[in-house]
């Protein structure tokens, strides 16, 4: 009976432990993205009207002051990092012409929460875009025992198409 019990333990302890981590570093994320040479990084200033939008989306005070993106054409990368319940999870997220193309958890350190991740959830993120009050354009499934990073991740989606239409019509940081 002990044996099951720390056979259990045990590999309950590596399964966790492997569920935290990076994923993928931040600048092969942004490589991938590009199919040729990788643009210079270009900063959007958070101030104003974008700042109360973000914050409004965040639901809490704002974190930043001035967010890197990459842009080429009509698609943008934007590497975005919000608290789940205690820490941080990076999210890097690919937009083509004002829609979501790629969403992926690139840095995750929450010990709950990690099945974000896999792409049978970030696939639901494909294809959206901003509609009525900086809301997503579909609805994203829940994942039972992950609300809190599931909540992240919408929000870090939101965000980040709100950005990428501020970058094209920069109105909104006066």
């Amino acid at each position: 009976m002990i044996y099951k019990l720390l056979f259990t333990l045990l590999i309950l302890a590596s399964f966790n432990s492997d569920a935290k981590g990076t994923y993928q570093a931040p600048d092969e994320f942004i490589a991938q993205a590009f199919s040729e040479k990788v643009p210079d990084p270009s900063f959007v200033w958070v101030k104003g009207e974008l700042k109360q939008h973000i914050e409004h989306i965040l639901q809490h005070k704002n974190q930043y002051r001035r967010i890197r993106f990459w842009q080429q054409g009509q698609r943008s990368v934007w590497v975005l990092k919000e608290i789940g319940k205690e820490k941080p999870i990076t999210v890097g997220i690919v937009i083509d012409s004002n829609k979501i193309t790629q969403l992926k958890v690139l840095i995750f350190k929450e010990s709950r929460g990690w099945e974000v991740r896999y792409p049978f959830f970030t696939k639901q993120f494909n294809q959206l875009s901003l509609i009525k009050d900086n809301q997503l354009s579909d609805r994203i499934d829940s994942i039972s025992g992950a609300t809190l990073s599931v909540r992240a991740l919408r929000k870090l989606a939101r965000i980040a198409l709100l950005l990428n239409i501020n970058i094209q019509q920069p109105a909104l940081e006066k």
